[in-house]
C-alpha cells in the first residue's frame, strides 16, 4: 500500500466513478447510525419501517438498499479498471510490470481482508469472506480480462454463473442437521428453502461444506462448522462476475478513441442494460431456477444486483458527467476517492471515536432529540469525525492506493 503525494499528477478519471463508489461506502458508513434500532422505536410509522428495512442486510432472500453496498463496490473496482490500465500504459509501464502489480494488489486485499476480519480476536481470524478478500481473491483474472474484448468479457461472465449455478445444482440437498447450533444457525431461523432451493440454504449447501473443509486447514480456537451469516469463500467466483459486469460498463465509459460513445447512447446503454440484468435475475428467482441471496452470492444474484449497479452508475454518469452537476455529490467524491482509507478507518476506528466522543461531550448531546434518537446522533457524529479525516486527507492529496 502506498500513498501519493500532493505532488504526483492523478490520473485523468470521471467523476461519476468516484461519487458512485463513495455513496457505495457512505451506505456503509450509514451503518453507525444503527437506524433499525431506531426504527423500532416507531412502529407505527410506515417511513421508519421502510427505512428500518433498508438499514440493514435481508436475512436471506431478498434485497435491500444495504444489500446493495458490497455489490456495487464490486462493480466500481471493475469499472474502474479501464481507466488504471489505460493511465499505466500512458505511463509507459509494461503489461508484465502492471501484471505482477495487479498479483501483489490482489494479495494485499486478501491480508488487509483476513486483518479486519481478525480485529479484537485473540488470533487470526483465517476467513475469505470479507470484501475485500473476496475482490482479491478474484481481482488477478479481473486484470487479464481488463485487455480482452468485450465478447469475451461477456462469455466469461455466462461460463462463472452457469458454472457456479451447477455447482449447486449437482450437490443433492443437505438434510437439515439434528442440532442446529452445531452448524451456526441462529436460534428461531426460519429462512430455509425447501425444493430445489433447498440447496442454497444456510450452512447446508455446497460453498459451506468446502468452507468446513478449506477453513479447518488453518489455526483455529475452535474447530469452524458454519459462519452465522452464511458468507462463504467460494463467493469470490460470483464476486468476478460481479465485478465483470463493472468491467463492461467501464469500458463503455472509458470511450476507446477510435470508436467513441455519445453520453446520450452510453446513458441509453447503461440504463437497458441494468433492466436486462434486473429482469433477468428476478425471473431466475421466479421460475424456480436459482434464488436471489446475497450471502452467497448467487448468480441470480449477481444479475439482479449487477442490474441495480448499472441502473446507479447511469444515474451518476448522466448528472455528474453529462450535466456537470457535480457540486451536491463532493461529500461522495470524497469518500471514493479514498474508498480503502474509508474502508479502513470504519472496521477499525469506529468504536474508538465513539467512546472518545462520550467521553469529551457526555451523552446528554446525542440524547437532544430523545433517547430514541441517541443511537443515530452518536453514529452520525461518528460517520462526520471520519468524513473529516478523509476531508483532511483529501485536501492534502494522500490517497492510499494498493
Amino acid at each position: 500500500m502506498s500513498a501519493t503525494s500532493p505532488t504526483t499528477p492523478l490520473p485523468q478519471r470521471l467523476a461519476s466513478l468516484d461519487a458512485f463508489r463513495g455513496f457505495a461506502l457512505f451506505l456503509m458508513g450509514l451503518e453507525l447510525l444503527n437506524l433499525d434500532t431506531v426504527a423500532a422505536h416507531f412502529p407505527d410509522s410506515s417511513v421508519w419501517r421502510t427505512i428500518g428495512f433498508h438499514a440493514v442486510h435481508i436475512p436471506w432472500s431478498g434485497c435491500s438498499l444495504h444489500d446493495l453496498i458490497q455489490p456495487a463496490f464490486s462493480f466500481m473496482v471493475g469499472a474502474a479498471l479501464p481507466f488504471s490500465i489505460a493511465s499505466r500504459l500512458a505511463k509507459g509501464q509494461s503489461k508484465l510490470r502492471m501484471t505482477l502489480h495487479a498479483v501483489w494488489r490482489a494479495l494485499i486485499l486478501i491480508v488487509l481482508g483476513i486483518f479486519v476480519r481478525s480485529l479484537g480476536r485473540p488470533m487470526t481470524n483465517w476467513t475469505f469472506d470479507d470484501t475485500l478478500t473476496q475482490i482479491g481473491l478474484g481481482y488477478s483474472l479481473l486484470f487479464v480480462l481488463g485487455f480482452a474484448s468485450h465478447r469475451t468479457r461477456w462469455t466469461m461472465l455466462a461460463l462463472i454463473l452457469i458454472g457456479y449455478w451447477l455447482f449447486f445444482v449437482w450437490h443433492p440437498p443437505l438434510l437439515p442437521h439434528a442440532d442446529r447450533d452445531a452448524i451456526n444457525i441462529p436460534p428461531g431461523w426460519k429462512h430455509n428453502f425447501d425444493g430445489f432451493f433447498a440447496r442454497w440454504n444456510l450452512n447446508r449447501n455446497p460453498a459451506w461444506s468446502f468452507d468446513v473443509w478449506l477453513l479447518n486447514l488453518f489455526p483455529r480456537l475452535r474447530p469452524y462448522v458454519g459462519y452465522v451469516g452464511g458468507y462463504t469463500t467460494l463467493s469470490f467466483i460470483p464476486t468476478l462476475a460481479t465485478m465483470i459486469l463493472g468491467l463492461i460498463a467501464g469500458g463503455w465509459l472509458k470511450r476507446v478513441p477510435n470508436a467513441p460513445i455519445a453520453p446520450r447512447t452510453l446513458v441509453i446503454r447503461l440504463l437497458l442494460t441494468g433492466l436486462a440484468c434486473l429482469g433477468l435475475g428476478q425471473a431466475l428467482h421466479s421460475a424456480g431456477i436459482c434464488p436471489i441471496v446475497k450471502r452467497l452470492w448467487t448468480p441470480s444474484w449477481v444479475l439482479f444486483s449487477g442490474g441495480w449497479c448499472f441502473l446507479f452508475m447511469a444515474a451518476f454518469y448522466q448528472v455528474m458527467d453529462v450535466m456537470k452537476l457535480r457540486l451536491w455529490a463532493f461529500p461522495f467524491v470524497v469518500i471514493g476517492m479514498n474508498s480503502i482509507a474509508m474502508y479502513l478507518l470504519f472496521h477499525s476506528m469506529d468504536r474508538f471515536i465513539g467512546e472518545t466522543l462520550h467521553t469529551h461531550l457526555g451523552r446528554s448531546v446525542f440524547q437532544v432529540l430523545g433517547p430514541e434518537l441517541e443511537p443515530a446522533l452518536q453514529g452520525a457524529a461518528v460517520l462526520l469525525v471520519l468524513w473529516l479525516i478523509l476531508l483532511w486527507m483529501y485536501r492534502r492529496g494522500i490517497f492510499l492506493r494498493v
